[in-house]
């Protein structure tokens, strides 16, 4: 069956030079239509539309909330009217029978009619992280119609993951019984302890809860239910701190269309999201962002020319160009002493494993759409960065993008490639060809664009899934500074990292007799040697470098399939990039 390319053609001035007539003849099913310019790119550029096996649906949304607005106001829980209220509790609020044992709360049941009691004691409901109970409102009650506890843990030891999960789960109720309005409040204690800060972060978390669970991907459902959410309210009224938290709020948006655009990058089909489909998402994000954001990609005659051997030979197989993306955040506060930061992913749209196929139970390769997450949350991180745009900093979002597949033209076992650094690399397993795109990105990062501090994020490896499980990504960095860094990010995106080491020892395992190494080692410390690998492209002393191993927390079936993981961790790191010396 043809397989036909959305072939992104723009101008050699933007790097998506590839005349018409170069294009691969696909019958009567080619049609070309006239693309969004992005910014510094010709009004003339053509895209070739995808093949009927993949619809016309879009890669990724550009504003997935434009229906729906999150706001903080002072109202108190007791003279707000609307659809549904979700009071978030923690444990000190409730008796070690679970009774309740808290005024507010008491008050707030008397209300009520004794409802929430008579819920919280039928379902045993604790108050633990993430618990709730939902119910019908008794006509008239505060003028509510659905009214629900979720559990927020202990006062004082409450994540933003938790705060998260409360607004997600009050939005996620909402648009389950079609209301239209919705609040959240908070009762028992927790906020009171908060400093201003954590009272910030708890918001904004709260906010982005709301929005995320608010969402549901219908593009792919011939019948798409129609939402009803329009508007929820944080209120604050008696319950201190998280009121009138309005750029906490407004943050949570941006956020929340990150982690979106990432979850949608991930959870398309690879007919739908195609390298060239990444090219188009990037340049959806530089044409809504002109004053700050600007786009350049790279085909494959100039990443010949750059000498990205490494890179391209894992495309050779693919009907489906290469894309080399370089997407631009620009301060525009940005003065001469302006950080250089490189963000780099992973962008295989679909991976076969190539001659080394994926075959067998436990291969995963119906799955391998999702091996592009790396790409997928720099580009998420990149939709964040370019609306909340934090002063003092370049950020470069890298990808290079393909596919790995199998032909006559593909690569093979054996095979010895040459990156753009002009190290030799053996290959000895097709289907370790992350890391071989990544050498390239990494080298491109560093050497032409200048970057000095450098994250890859990357589903590299299924070592580090069998060493940390499916929710913890492993973080790997010679550097403290830098691994301490992310550490923080990640805690105040709620997503879990581990620093993994980086024995020097193990690089032994990847030397080759003929070339200058080779892409995979020994079975044992699969995660960490493929580390050590991608530390070999990043060469000046004065280099901050990071890698991120998120093979793992990419993909949750019990969670819906795609996270959007690390695009809020890596949006958060830029963020404080300028504040850290």
């Amino acid at each position: 069956m043809l397989r036909a390319a959305h072939k992104l053609m723009t101008s050699a001035a933007v790097g998506l030079g590839c005349s018409r007539s170069a294009a691969r003849c696909l019958g009567s099913r080619t049609v070309w239509r006239q693309a969004p310019a992005p910014r510094g790119a010709s009004s003339s550029n053509l895209v070739r539309c995808r093949a009927a096996s993949g619809g016309a649906y879009p890669p990724a949304q550009d504003d997935p909330f434009a229906a729906l607005q999150v706001v903080s106001v002072a109202t108190d829980p007791f003279a707000w009217k609307g659809d549904a209220l979700v009071i978030g509790v923690c444990e000190e609020a409730l008796g070690a029978e679970g009774s309740i044992d808290n005024a507010d709360l008491k008050n707030l049941d008397d209300t009520f009619g004794g409802l929430l009691a008579e819920m919280m004691k039928e379902a045993e409901f604790k108050a633990k992280p993430g618990s709730s109970v939902f119910c019908r409102a008794a006509a008239g009650a505060l003028g509510v119609k659905h009214v629900g506890v979720v559990g927020v843990g202990k006062s004082g030891e409450v994540k933003p993951e938790t705060w998260a999960a409360l607004g997600s789960a009050a939005t996620a109720h909402a648009q389950k019984h079609k209301c239209v309005t919705a609040a959240v409040t908070v009762v028992g204690g927790p906020t009171a302890v908060l400093t201003p800060d954590a009272a910030k972060l708890a918001a904004k978390s709260i906010a982005t809860g709301a929005y995320l669970g608010s969402y549901e991907d219908q593009r792919f459902k011939s019948k798409p239910t129609a939402k009803t959410l329009a508007r929820v309210e944080i209120l604050g009224g008696p319950y201190a701190a998280l009121e009138l938290h309005a750029v906490s709020v407004a943050a949570a948006r941006a956020a929340a269309a990150g982690i979106v655009l990432t979850k949608e990058l991930v959870a398309a089909p690879p007919n739908v999201v195609t390298p060239t489909a990444l090219a188009d998402v990037a340049a959806m994000i530089a044409a809504k962002f002109p004053g700050c954001m600007s786009l350049k990609v790279l085909d494959k005659v100039e990443c010949e020319k750059l000498g990205m051997g490494s890179f391209l030979g894992v495309s050779e197989a693919s009907d489906e160009p290469p894309k080399f993306i370089h997407l631009t955040y620009t301060s525009p506060a940005a003065g001469a002493d302006v950080k250089k930061i490189a963000l780099v992913g992973k962008g295989l749209t679909f991976d076969s494993g190539g001659y080394n196929i994926k075959a067998g139970a436990g291969s995963m390769i119906e799955m391998m759409k999702f091996d592009m997450g790396g790409a997928g949350a720099v580009l998420g991180a990149a939709r964040t960065i370019a609306e909340t745009q934090p002063p003092g900093v370049e950020v470069h979002f890298i990808i290079a993008s393909c596919e790995n597949m199998i032909g006559s033209r593909g690569m093979r076992p054996g095979d010895i490639l040459t990156a753009s650094n002009g190290k030799t690399i053996e290959v000895n397993n097709t289907d370790a060809e992350g890391r071989l795109t990544l050498a390239d990105a990494l080298v491109y990062a560093e050497q032409t664009v200048g970057c000095t501090s450098i994250v890859d994020v990357a589903t590299l490896t299924g070592a580090v899934i069998v060493a940390l499980g499916p929710e913890v990504a492993g973080l790997f960095s010679p550097s403290d500074k830098m691994a301490e860094s992310l550490m923080a990010a990640a805690a105040a995106a709620g997503e879990q990292f581990w620093r993994m080491p980086m024995t020097e020892s193990y690089w032994a395992n990847m030397k080759s007799d003929i070339a200058d190494m080779k892409n995979t080692g020994s079975r044992g410390g699969g995660a960490i040697t493929a580390a050590l690998f991608l530390k070999q492209f990043v060469e000046k002393e004065g280099t901050e470098w990071a890698h991120l191993d998120i093979a793992g927390p990419v993909w949750d079936d019990k969670k819906g399939g795609a996270t959007g993981f690390a695009a809020a961790t890596l949006a958060n790191w830029v963020a404080a990039a300028a504040a850290r010396p």
